[in-house]
This record gives structure tokens, sequence and C-alpha cells, in this order.
């Protein structure tokens, strides 16, 4: 976490013509730290470490927090996912494994794939600090109470699961944060991190142009976050479709969370709040709609603790 890179906009591999970009023209500054990089989501310092790490040990660890694989819930035609692998993708291009690729995969570009409730359920992992839980929508039954699946723990210092939930609360209420306009006045700690998912490719030598672009192949917009930092009682995901700024997802994510943890602050009752991605692309297809009803997201509170 005492790594620092620089980041003057763009990163570029050796022998490789392409400039990886970073989405703020400019860059962060003159030399980024892994905080910085998660508080301001900065591509450049992501990109770099996915080029040190590599695709095998990337591909490790993002499977210890189920990114690619079913999450067991209990309803069924639950979908993967999709987390590559230079092995996926031999079999599945003919093709080997670029160390561009890495880059693309460090952000969850190119071929990642996830679900809203995958991305959901990774959260949860972060704020049990490792214990994988699979999520359950039956509550009982025959007024006996479904088990409590705690499928694996990841193992690592205590001290960089603090670190992470540091930063993802200072990404939520650091005046540099990327959500700071829902963290501003909000009466509780709330942990998260913003991001988008492309949906188009963008020419090497364009700027991204929203107005220029379909709706439909406009960004989408994303937000997981977990909520009180110190005692974690609910966990969410939020994917707004071509939503394009991630602070709009951020700002329904603190409406659902503050309606479970605060319900008496809410200017009106949320009586079926919905965290839903309808896919408009055959690529998208594997990214389910999840609607979440309020017992839901007590039944998952009672998951996250």
């Amino acid at each position: 976490p005492f790594t620092s890179v620089p980041d003057p906009g763009f990163y570029k591999i050796k022998n490789d013509k392409r400039l990886y970009r970073e989405w703020k023209r400019g860059g962060h500054g003159a030399r980024i730290s892994l905080k910085q990089a998660i508080v301001e989501s900065c591509d450049i310092y992501f990109y770099d470490l996915g080029f040190r790490m590599g695709v095998d040990q990337m591909h490790e660890f993002g499977t210890l927090f189920g990114i690619g694989g079913r999450t067991d819930i209990d309803i069924p035609s639950e979908r993967a996912g999709l987390w590559p692998s230079r092995e996926w993708k031999r079999e599945a291009r003919g093709q080997v494994w670029f160390p561009g690729n890495s880059l693309n995969m460090s952000i969850g570009q190119g071929d990642v794939l996830m679900t809203p409730l995958q991305l959901a359920v990774m959260t949860t992992s972060l704020a049990r600090k490792g214990s994988f839980v699979e999520p359950r929508l039956v509550k009982s039954v025959g007024g006996e109470l479904t088990k409590k699946v705690i499928r694996n723990q990841i193992e690592i210092d205590p001290a960089n699961w603090e670190f992470i939930v540091e930063s993802m609360r200072d990404v939520v209420h650091s005046p540099r944060g990327t959500a700071i306009s829902v963290g501003k006045d909000m009466p509780f700690e709330m942990a998260g991190k913003t991001g988008t998912a492309q949906v188009v490719g963008i020419a090497q030598d364009a700027e991204y142009d929203s107005e220029s672009l379909k709706e439909r192949n406009r960004d989408h917009a994303l937000f997981v976050a977990f909520a009180p930092v110190d005692e974690p009682k609910v966990a969410v995901a939020v994917i707004i479709e071509n939503g394009e700024k991630s602070s709009k997802a951020a700002a329904v994510a603190y409406k659902v969370v503050q309606q479970f943890l605060h319900p008496e602050l809410t200017t009106h009752t949320v009586e079926n709040p919905q965290v839903s991605f309808i896919p408009s692309t055959e690529a998208e297809r594997s990214t389910q709609v999840v609607n979440t009803s309020k017992e839901l997201f007590h039944e998952q509170a009672e998951s996250i603790q």
C-alpha cells in the first residue's frame, strides 16, 4: 500500500504503441498512492498494479471473492459471469494472453463480466473482512431458519483489511472522494467505491463524448457500499444502465442504506427498493436483474453480521 506511481494521464507498456488512458485528463498528480487511487479512482495506479501482478495472481485473488463464479443463491438459473484467465482465453479465443489484457482486467474492463449480486456479495466479503457468505432469499422453511453458509475465509494481514475499509470510507467522506456528493452531512459512515462499465470501445485518438453516443451506448454507472463502517449491517451494489456518472449510483445506494439503517430519517418509505440492470447487448446478458425487497435487505444484514 505504500507504493506510489506516476500519473501523467496515461499508461504505456514497453514496445506497445497503445496509450492506456486515465479517465481524468492530465492525471491525478505527479505520484499517486494506493489510497489516493481508491479514493480518487485512479486508473493508472491499477494499470500498473495489474501489469506487475499479472493475470495469474489477479485471477487467483479475484476468485476468492467470488468474481466470475456463482454465488449459489437459492434461486435457479444463476449465471456465473466471467473472470478471465490465460487458460480461458486460449480455449475461448485460441489466443495467448497479452499484457494489455491484464491492464483492462485490473479495472474491471475487457472481458470481465459480473452480476449486481456478485458485486454485492463481494462487497459483503470486504465488510466481513474476508468471510464469504452465500446469499439467501428464503429466510425459513417450515419455521426453521435456513442455514448460513460461509464458503471460505480469505486470510490476509488484518492491517490490510483496515487500510481498504478506511480508503473506501474516504471515497464517501473525504473532500477528494469520488462519492463526496452523497457523503456530506450523512448521519452515519458508509464505505464505498465508484466505478463505470464501458459499453462500447472508444478509438485510441478519441475522447469519450456522451452527446455523440446513443443512450444505450453510454457508460453504466456503478457503486458498491456497506454501512455502518465500524459495524457493518448492510451491503449494496447499484448499477444504473447508461447512467454514466457513478455519483448517481452512489445517491441511490445512500437512499437504500439510509432506509435500512434509519427509516425515520427518510422523507419517503421505500417499500420495494430495486437494484436492477437490464442488459442491452449480447455481451451484457450474463448480468441479471436483481430485485430486492426490504425483507431481503434485513436478511442480508444478518448475513453480514
